[in-house]
């Protein structure tokens, strides 16, 4: 994942981990995948990547496109 700097304090963003209440990893639905392969589930979803600013709190989550 590539080094992100904050918008509004201008420092690097940490990298975080975000999950939800139940313990998993959080995760998008990218509808990429057509056929049968698509209709199973198969590669219609994409991680979600987390930073954190140290010095305001923001969070911004990416979605990780390249699995």
């Amino acid at each position: 994942m590539p080094r992100r700097r904050c918008p509004d304090c201008g420092v690097t963003m940490e990298r975080t981990k975000l999950t939800s209440t139940d313990g998993f990893r959080l995760q998008i639905n990218t509808g990429k995948r057509d056929g049968l392969l698509g209709k199973l589930g198969v590669g219609t979803t994409a991680s979600v990547d987390a930073v954190c600013c140290p010095e305001c709190g923001l969070v911004r989550l990416y979605a990780d496109l390249e699995d």
